[in-house]
């Protein structure tokens, strides 16, 4: 039987070669003629060939026996993958003019996206059999297998059937390829080495500040004047100001400018950016204001009621709004906005928009249209050699300077041409090499955006093969996105596109590559991160034409989707899922944000080469899940409470992140946790975690381990003892149902040496962290908890190179652990809701504090010298605090006394928080004086709130404290303080910094 489908198959496959080679013909003689135009071209195969031939290498020495017959066939593939590796330098510049060769590495990169599954299958089963091995091992350890085998579902292990189906899949891939090996040589390429190493970037990656040197000063001011200029009543409302001109212009960066001036700053009571969305969405675009105001959680679609949203959030104020890029030229469309914000504004309120139309200013009723105009020779010039030049050698940029005039011509006063020929310029040292730039035969190409492509090809075409794919992926982001780094590496990782170095670990590799591109230009920083400059996305899309896709309700389908790899899809509410999307088996990412109701099983049945989903996640995910072998990257939003135990199937799994609609919603971790061995990231708040966890040992990443005094079955701390790789921020939450002293000691949190921020909260119950009222859990006179407390903050070192502490619903009367002095890379200390502490530990010792937050000390009556670490045998000249410059002090409803040092013997030769900038007192109404060291400290401002005593003390001119604080230039002494502020202050002071 399996020979007669061999035969079929291979007939089948022979039918289409025939068909290909039919259309190569015809595509061939229409390209007799020289085309000067860019079409879509493939970006990403040679770095997919680099991926698959390192894949093969490793396939054909792997430990796991292979039949002669399969080793021989993966080896016949490695020779022609490699033969074809050595020209397709030339390849990928020919397509651009000729249509066959683009065909032809079409069908070579399907090819070698078949060879990945096939390879990533054969993988995923290899580690099955090892997870196998290890549950194995365990049973035999294990006294009673019952309730071992109900954690490890049994798994199946590769066999014969499997030996003989990737036998026949690399077989028919053989044959495949065979023909597109005879094809190259038709085509006559030449034989080249692409780069391939990425190239270390420099120390520094701000090397030079483009803002200052894009030739538009005059333009600049111009516009900071009409800004500050005072509306008449004869104006019409809002007062609206137009900057036009082509894309690459330097609209948004003109605007942002404009945005963040000094002046403009202080102008304003309200300053909103949005980036108006493409097609325009009157809902969407009202929504994305009133986000910009700070509202998130506004949930309505109504446009009547965003708008009276937006009213309520600037009535009365004078506010700069900033449309950046604008398209619609549908006056209805802006007519009930701009009524709106005519309502609500004040006379001098201003809109700026940016937009490549002159209809689109008219259509707003500009007072002010400013046209941007291509730069002088001379200011393109500027840019250029600025940023090719920084850094270089004066003798060599005397002997560059005639070649780079030459190329900087080439940009056609385009400032973004400018920027990113700079870029690829500064990375080439000899003359040769600029020559080759100036000589390419790119710039024969018919202009795309008046020659704005060909700058980006160059640079582009200069990049190592991992950086192009990382590169052309991001088309699968929208216009306008703002890029969180992070996801992106993890997504880059998941694909694997991130080369291992050495022992550098791949989500650092990968940040380098995103520092590569954003020096290449091909990101750029904004006042929301990084993003893409439009026409740089458009280039990206170019590149990955059919393969990458952002499909929303306002997009019109196209009719198949078999070569799609990576689509953005968005089904609003009361929108149908496009049948036309069931066609894409081939995707390896899916961003699905699923507001109408659609069936996501469905989803685990069509699409199972996924790589990386995100997924809006509404309803209960089903078993099918584990149809996603080869996934990497799974997020889900809004997650149910229970995760089916299918998930633990996904054995190459590295990045798991779930959020849950509400913080009161607990996520319930599938008993089988432990199995997914090659995990490294598992991100989420709110997690009812199994036991199982210390399996894991991969993992870098685990943000809360929440402890429970309820579920026999849950983790225990000591499944912490082998995660030695966790990195970042990690906290400890429910430390008060902790019992047994050795689980703080089996922890063995001084091992974890890679983490930098670490919060221990002690509540007892269930534990929400922030989600929790800050009350303090009634003290019961039977418990041991204060006793118990101080003994397990002690048994629970951290590791010395800790930046932030923050300890929580700590019940002991003292705080000075064994090991806390040692931990003297602290910047940030926080303590909170410490019922019964007596006395603050001495953080004055601390060299590198910068931020420290006491609040809700219920007990503390008294903070003395011992806060100050001063002893009685103090040396001369100490330095208490040297580094401090923020001190926050709140609701310390006991207390009473702040001694300083007056009465200290050799006062005058300490000084104390020499640095500190903020000085705040929230809410401490028994406070009855400041200390005295604080008139000789160079505070800026000192805010007391809710504290009366203090207040009438701090009078100006009368009160007793006044010669203590009259040096301090900032003075805020509000009767109460606004509780929503202070708290999120709170939280933001004692938050990850990461």
């Amino acid at each position: 039987m399996d020979d007669v489908l061999d035969e079929w198959n291979t007939a089948m496959i022979k039918e289409e070669i025939e068909k290909q080679q039919k259309e190569d013909e015809n595509a061939e003689t229409s390209t007799t003629k020289k085309r000067k135009q860019i079409s879509h071209f493939q970006s990403m195969a040679r770095a997919l060939l680099s991926a698959i031939v390192e894949q093969l290498g490793s396939f054909i020495s792997s430990e796991f026996t292979l039949t002669a017959t399969v080793k021989q066939e993966v080896q016949k593939l490695e020779t022609k993958f490699r033969t074809i590796q050595a020209v397709l330098n030339d390849a990928e510049k020919r397509q651009l003019k000729e249509e066959a060769v683009k065909l032809w590495l079409d069908k070579l990169k399907c090819v070698s996206y078949e060879m990945d599954d096939v390879l990533d299958e054969w993988n995923t089963a290899m580690i099955k059999e090892e997870i196998e091995k290890q549950q194995k091992d365990e049973e035999k350890a294990e006294t009673s297998t019952t309730k071992k085998r109900k954690v490890w579902p049994l798994i199946s292990v590769p066999n014969l059937f499997q030996h003989r189906d990737i036998a026949h899949k690399i077989k028919e891939l053989n044959e495949k390829l065979d023909e597109i090996n005879k094809e190259r040589e038709v085509y006559g390429f030449e034989l080249s080495r692409a780069i391939e190493e990425v190239v270390e970037r420099p120390k520094t990656t701000s090397y030079v500040d483009v803002f200052d040197i894009l030739g538009r000063d005059r333009v600049k001011d111009h516009l900071v004047s009409i800004l500050l200029g005072k509306g008449t009543e004869k104006e019409k409302l809002p007062h609206v100001i137009s900057l036009v001109g082509m894309g690459g212009m330097g609209k948004t960066t003109l605007a942002q400018l404009a945005f963040n001036h000094h002046e403009v700053m202080d102008h304003f009571e309200e300053r909103i950016w949005v980036c108006v969305p493409k097609p325009f969405d009157q809902c969407r675009f009202a929504k994305a204001i009133v986000e910009a105001l700070g509202v998130r959680d506004f949930n309505t679609t109504e446009l009547q009621s965003l708008l009276e949203k937006i009213c309520e959030l600037i009535g009365g104020k004078k506010f700069f709004l900033v449309f950046d890029d604008v398209w619609t030229e549908d006056y209805a469309m802006w007519k009930p906005i701009r009524d709106a914000l005519k309502s609500c504004g004040s006379q001098s309120s201003k809109i700026l928009v940016t937009t490549r139309k002159g209809k689109v200013a008219k259509m707003m009723e500009s007072a002010n249209t400013i046209k941007l105009e291509e730069l002088s020779e001379e200011d393109c010039w500027l840019v250029f050699s600025k940023i090719a030049f920084f850094d270089k050698d004066p003798k060599q940029c005397e002997q560059l300077e005639v070649l780079g005039k030459q190329i900087s011509k080439k940009c056609k006063g385009l400032p973004l041409a400018a920027k990113t020929l700079g870029s690829l310029m500064h990375f080439k040292k000899s003359k040769e090499e600029w020559k080759n730039v100036l000589d390419s035969n790119l710039w024969e190409l018919e202009d795309v955006e008046r020659g704005l492509f060909v700058p980006l090809l160059l640079s582009y075409f200069d990049l190592p093969s991992p950086l192009k794919r990382c590169f052309s992926y991001c088309a699968v982001f929208p216009k306008d996105h703002a890029f969180n780094v992070n996801e992106l590496v993890h997504m880059w990782t998941a694909h694997g596109f991130v080369e291992s170095k050495g022992n550098m670990e791949v989500e650092i590799m990968g940040r380098e590559y995103f520092d590569n591109l954003v020096i290449h230009s091909f990101f750029q920083e904004d006042i929301y991160g990084y993003k893409m400059h439009d026409i740089v996305h458009d280039f990206a899309q170019l590149i990955t034409k059919n393969e990458c896709f952002i499909i929303n309700s306002d997009i019109e389908l196209e009719s198949d989707y078999n070569n799609t790899r990576h689509l953005r899809l968005v089904i609003p509410k009361e929108t149908q899922f496009p049948v036309s999307i069931d066609s894409a088996k081939n995707l390896r990412t899916l961003i699905f944000f699923n507001q109408g109701g659609y069936n996501i099983s469905n989803l685990f049945q069509n699409f199972r080469l996924l790589r990386v989903l995100t997924l809006e996640c509404r309803m209960k995910l089903p078993h099918t899940v584990e149809n996603l072998i080869h996934l990497r990257y799974l997020i889900l939003f809004n997650c149910n409470e229970v995760l089916p135990e299918a998930i633990c199937n996904l054995c190459n799994l590295q990045y798991l992140e779930i959020t849950q609609a509400s913080g009161s919603v607990f996520t319930k971790l599938p008993q089988g946790i432990g199995k997914l061995i090659n995990l490294r990231h598992l991100i989420g708040e709110h997690f009812l975690i199994p036991r199982g966890i210390g399996r894991l040992i991969s993992l870098r990443t685990l943000k809360c381990f929440s402890i429970s005094d309820e579920d026999s079955e849950r983790c225990k701390l000591r499944e912490l003892k082998n995660l030695n790789h966790l990195q970042g921020s990690f906290e400890i939450r429910g430390l008060g149902n902790l019992v047994d002293i050795s689980e703080a000691k089996n922890a063995q949190l001084k091992k974890k040496i890679h983490l930098r921020e670490l919060k221990l909260s002690f509540k007892k119950g269930k534990d929400r962290g922030w989600w929790d009222d800050r009350v303090p859990n009634a003290v019961d006179p039977n418990d041991k908890r204060m006793e118990r407390d101080v003994l397990f903050l002690n048994a629970l070192e951290p590791p010395q190179d800790l930046e932030l502490l923050d300890i929580r619903w700590y019940q002991g009367t003292t705080m000075s652990p064994n090991w806390l002095m040692s931990l003297t890379k602290l910047k940030t200390v926080s303590i909170d809701s410490v019922a019964k502490l007596m006395s603050l530990p001495p953080l004055g010792k601390f060299p590198l504090l910068e931020l420290l937050t006491i609040w809700n000390v219920c007990s503390l009556k008294k903070v003395g010298v011992e806060f100050l670490g001063i002893e009685s045998e103090n040396k001369k000249q100490d330095i208490i605090f040297p580094n401090l410059k923020h001190l926050m002090f709140l609701w310390l409803e006991e207390w009473e006394e702040w001694i300083g040092i007056g009465g200290k013997e050799d006062a005058n030769c300490i000084t104390v928080m020499p640095r500190l900038q903020k000085l705040e007192i929230h809410c401490c109404r028994k406070l009855k004086s400041l200390s005295d060291f604080l008139r000789t400290i160079p505070l800026n401002k000192l805010v007391i709130a809710g504290c009366p005593i203090i207040k009438k003390r701090c009078q100006r001119e009368t009160g007793e404290d006044w010669h203590t604080i009259s040096h301090i230039p900032n003075i805020h002494l509000p009767e109460h303080g606004k509780l929503d502020e202070i708290i999120k202050t709170a939280r933001e002071q004692s938050s990850s910094s990461a």
